[in-house]
């Protein structure tokens, strides 16, 4: 053996010895279904993560459960699925069907992993990306239907650019009984300053601010939202109205119906972040805000600032406080790369080792439903009120989040 050998040998046997203590045999089997796989791809950050470990709060860990199938719904040019299918031996099979089956008749893995983010996909004349989670999510409950037998499943991101489609995925979840999860990295990624909205508190208003594509950003500044929201006294119990305003009409409505809110926006910016220095509308060329209206009467605002700011804040005045608590979701990178997708990942997993969610999948029906009806006020240019967003749930008493 070469002197300069050890140091990595000994770093490999110190990883396997952390692996140990379960063993590849024993971990759950993933079927990894995607729609495509690329460099830093929603693929590439979650399922990457559960092929070759991660760094949850902060500290290397390495995956409890293996990737053992994968379908991808299109291969890119710059495919990476079919060289880790040779690095890390699962196998790459032409229908979503013969990933859960392994080929055979029945269900045979003990997990399903859906990313239904990234890819050419059409959009609609309302802006939102057609992504097909809902028709390669009933792939794989006919599965489960036809091998009598049902295991847990994660849904990356909304669940859906339509309502009824993601209502009915929710259903089929109920009908058949599968532990069910979805979601974005907000709301378990890092916060600075830890904040931690106490359970049962009343609230009086609230904001988040994001910024980036309406779509897949307007759903990460709205899950950034409910996640502190729904932890207000008497639990969450849906969303009576929305309202989508763009333009200098979002100044307007901060300065004149919607003052409630402007302190609360001043006060997320200062959490911290990536902002820029000025004032929103100096920087912020194209402004949107989504105005929600709860069922039991809270008002919350999400700002869309493309320009001003690259990260996700939030702010809320909490009964019994003179000033606002606010706070940033942390993204970027640095020692971690992405380290909001680690706590995501942990999440992922602890569903499919324990089969229990983490958080309540009702918290992405109601922000996939705010988030459609928001678009739907886009096409109209009107307010929209909606007695389906009747979605009630309670938050975890014990919320996950990385600390570190």
């Amino acid at each position: 053996m070469k002197t300069g050998d050890w140091p990595p040998n000994r770093r490999r046997f110190l990883l396997s010895a952390a692996a140990g203590a379960m063993a590849p045999a024993d971990r759950p089997t993933v079927a990894a279904i995607v729609t495509e796989y690329r460099y830093y791809s929603h693929a590439d950050v979650i399922a990457g993560r559960i092929l070759e470990g991660y760094a949850p709060d902060g500290v290397r860990a390495e995956p409890r459960t293996r990737i053992v199938s994968m379908y991808t719904d299109q291969v890119p040019a710059k495919d990476l699925s079919r060289g880790l299918s040779a690095k890390h031996g699962f196998r790459i099979y032409p229908t979503v069907r013969e990933a859960l089956t392994l080929g055979g008749g029945k269900l045979a893995v003990d997990a399903v992993l859906l990313v239904g983010e990234h890819g050419n996909y059409p959009s609609n004349d309302r802006g939102q990306k057609l992504y097909p989670r809902h028709e390669l999510f009933r792939q794989v409950v006919e599965v489960f239907r036809e091998s009598r037998r049902s295991v847990p499943l994660f849904c990356d991101k909304h669940l859906s650019y339509s309502w009824e489609k993601a209502r009915e995925m929710h259903r089929w979840s109920r009908e058949l009984g599968f532990p069910f999860m979805a979601g974005s990295s907000v709301p378990v990624t890092i916060r600075k300053p830890e904040l931690e909205i106490p359970l049962g508190v009343r609230i009086g208003h609230a904001v988040s601010v994001g910024y980036g594509d309406l779509d897949a950003y307007g759903f990460h500044t709205l899950e950034g939202l409910q996640c502190m929201v729904e932890r207000r006294r008497g639990g969450e119990t849906g969303i009576a109205a929305v309202e989508w305003i763009e333009g200098d009409a979002v100044w307007k409505w901060r300065d004149g119906d919607g003052r409630w809110s402007a302190p609360l926006l001043e006060a997320a910016l200062a959490a911290g972040g990536r902002v820029k220095p000025g004032r929103p509308e100096q920087n912020c060329k194209r402004p949107v805000l989504f105005v929600l209206e709860y069922r039991d009467g809270l008002r919350a605002a999400s700002y869309l600032l493309e320009g001003h700011l690259s990260e996700f804040q939030f702010s809320a005045r909490l009964a019994g406080r003179s000033d606002p608590v606010a706070t940033q979701y942390v993204l970027g990178n640095g020692p971690r790369p992405l380290p909001h997708f680690d706590g995501l990942v942990k999440c992922i997993e602890d569903l499919f080792v324990s089969r229990k969610p983490v958080y309540p999948v009702e918290r992405t029906l109601l922000t996939t439903g705010a988030l459609a009806f928001l678009f739907e006020s886009r096409a109209t240019r009107s307010r929209v009120r909606s007695s389906e967003l009747n979605v009630s749930y309670k938050a975890p008493e014990n919320p996950y989040f990385e600390r570190a």
